[in-house]
This record gives structure tokens, C-alpha cells and sequence, in this order.
């Protein structure tokens, strides 16, 4: 069957990944937050070049694609990547990359 809840549920997961990496601000935070590790949403602000709502709605979207998690230390939110919710987009490029892959090695066997 093509399109079970399951599978639906982890392209819906899939598509809100490649949705919030679509973003260069949002891909910029989250290296970021891989580079330098956990920030609070100053830190954040100060790099982004953004403003802080900006960059407090581009956070709210990487944490629910589940790439970032948040923790509140007093008045303040730290921030961390969560290098697993690249997960799902690892996978489907590694499926479709050796599909393509197998792709041009026919056309050029073709062309050679």
C-alpha cells in the first residue's frame, strides 16, 4: 500500500526537515549551534544578523523539525542542536544519491 499513516507521518517528518534546512538563517543557526554547542537566543542573535523575534521564530521551526532542543535555565532558553534530527534527511539522501548515481553511470556508459 502507498501511503500507509505511517509513511505519511515520516514524509510529513522528511518534509518539515528539508523545509527548515530550506532557510539560510535557519541553516546558519544550526551549524552554529553545532560549531560553538549550546546558546541562548542572545548569543544566537548577536551571529544571525536577524532580529531576536526572527531568530526566536527561526528556532521555534528547527525545534519542531527536531533539530534543536530547548531547555529553560531561569528567564533565559539555551539552545542545542540535536545532530539525530538529521536523521530522516541522511537517509533519503543517501537512498536518492545512489539512485542518481546509478543514473549517470548508465548515461555515460551510454556516451562513452
Amino acid at each position: 500500500m502507498l501511503g500507509s499513516h505511517k509513511a505519511a507521518g515520516r514524509d510529513a517528518a522528511t518534509d518539515a526537515l528539508f523545509k527548515a534546512l530550506s532557510d539560510a538563517t535557519r541553516r546558519a543557526i544550526l551549524e552554529n549551534l553545532v560549531r560553538d554547542g549550546e546558546q541562548n537566543v542572545q548569543a544566537l542573535t548577536r551571529q544571525a544578523g536577524v532580529s531576536q523575534p526572527m531568530v526566536s521564530r527561526h528556532l521555534a521551526k528547527l525545534k519542531r523539525a527536531g533539530l534543536v532542543t530547548a531547555r529553560r535555565a531561569g528567564r533565559e532558553t539555551w539552545y542545542a542542536a540535536r545532530v539525530k534530527g538529521l536523521g530522516p534527511v541522511i537517509q533519503w539522501m543517501a537512498v536518492h544519491g545512489a539512485l542518481w548515481a546509478q543514473r549517470f553511470s548508465a548515461l555515460e556508459g551510454l556516451a562513452g
